[in-house]
């Protein structure tokens, strides 16, 4: 069996993917499997810099082929923000619970209608050889005015998809791959894969 390497050590997003990636019989591996690589800064000012930078990082570090993403939040009200700094949004030592504090805080007094808001990803597939794969989705809603549910991560506990009204944390993990900016730029990357396989394998 062929193995990918994904570009996190955030187990939710690794068992997310990993669940995506079944059907194409690929052994799935984390940077938890590469202690020897270390922390990867994200210097990029778009998430596909960003993507970029972590899968040839790690690609070149295993000599497999490595899948990153990078993903954030984008709130209208707040000109875009957090941005490609979502998982930093409250410092250096940011929690989601502190980054979710800092977003209600900076929408305080903001009515929902104007409080519309997007998840984005941008996936990155990077083979030692130097070629590259991307995808991009987005995922469309606003924010709540309080956290609910407990499934997921991040801003999950805030964000209420547009179409069935729920925070994302109340979604199921299928309901949310089947909603989610993650599942759709994966979904784009799985219908390019074929190609980008059969080039990088042979």
């Amino acid at each position: 069996m062929s193995a990918v390497v994904l570009a996190t050590r955030n187990t939710g997003k690794i068992a997310e993917l990993s669940q995506m990636l079944e059907g194409f019989q690929l052994e799935v591996k984390g940077l938890d499997d590469f202690p020897e690589i270390g922390e990867i800064e994200e210097t990029g000012v778009t998430f596909e810099e960003n993507a970029r930078i972590k899968a040839k990082t790690v690609a070149e570090a295993t000599g497999l082929v490595a899948v990153a993403d990078d993903s954030g939040l984008e709130v209208d009200a707040l000109d875009g923000a957090p941005g490609v700094y979502s998982a930093r949004y409250s410092g250096e030592d940011a929690t989601d619970e502190k980054n979710n504090a800092k977003l209600l805080d900076a929408l305080s007094g903001v009515p929902t209608e104007r409080r519309t808001a997007r998840f984005r990803c941008v996936m990155l597939a990077y083979a030692p050889g130097g070629e590259e794969l991307a995808a991009s989705g987005a995922w469309e809603g606003h924010i709540g005015e309080a956290p609910r549910g407990t499934n997921g991560f991040g801003y999950d506990p805030l964000f209420v998809d547009a179409d069935s009204g729920k925070h994302s944390a109340e979604l199921s993990s299928q309901q949310k791959n089947a909603r989610s900016h993650r599942g759709k730029a994966l979904r784009q990357l799985l219908a390019d894969w074929p190609a980008f396989w059969a080039k990088v394998s042979a």
